[in-house]
């Protein structure tokens, strides 16, 4: 029987060569000289922490945080931005979640909304992944296309696919 697991996950490598490659840009970046800033990855936590002196720097962090995990080839979708909390001094402070893995209620929405497309596949819940399996490899490919149609909010990939 033909099957297919639906994962989120993220290259934590990639994520600390994005955030080395943010630093490196915004210490050469005019704006950003004698200002004080940081991005601080925290792989034990899945998390980056972001700090700045200014609302303008910290968005500007932010962008930058996009553009190079996206050039790294990430779903910038996998960054969940906290809110903003004032830190010592003048400075403000933001820790990003990094998702990974698909948490239990973005995964019982996925199976209903299969469910309601009324394909012919049987959808499981493993831990933070999915398996579909289905009699026919044309409505595995059917279901693939149906999910990347629909914004869940995270990035999702397709692993495993078998005969």
């Amino acid at each position: 029987m033909p099957s297919f697991d639906v994962v989120s996950k993220i290259n934590i490598q990639e994520i600390d060569n994005a955030v080395n490659t943010v630093l490196r840009e915004l210490t050469n970046r005019y704006d950003f000289k004698g200002s004080i800033f940081s991005v601080e990855l925290k792989t034990k936590d899945n998390l980056i922490i972001l700090t700045a002196d200014s609302d303008y720097k910290l968005s500007a962090i932010q962008e930058s945080l996009k553009a190079s995990v996206s050039k790294r080839g990430i779903d910038a979708r996998a960054l969940d931005f906290q809110k903003e909390q004032p830190a010592s001094g003048q400075s403000l402070r933001q820790e990003v979640k990094l998702r990974n893995g698909i948490e239990q209620e973005i995964a019982k929405e996925i199976v209903k909304d299969i469910k309601q497309s009324k394909l012919k596949v049987q959808t499981s819940i493993k831990g933070d992944e999915l398996r579909v399996d289905g009699k026919k490899r044309d409505d595995l490919q059917e279901v693939i296309l149906f999910l990347k149609k629909t914004d869940y909010k995270i990035p999702l990939q397709f692993i495993n696919f078998r005969e």
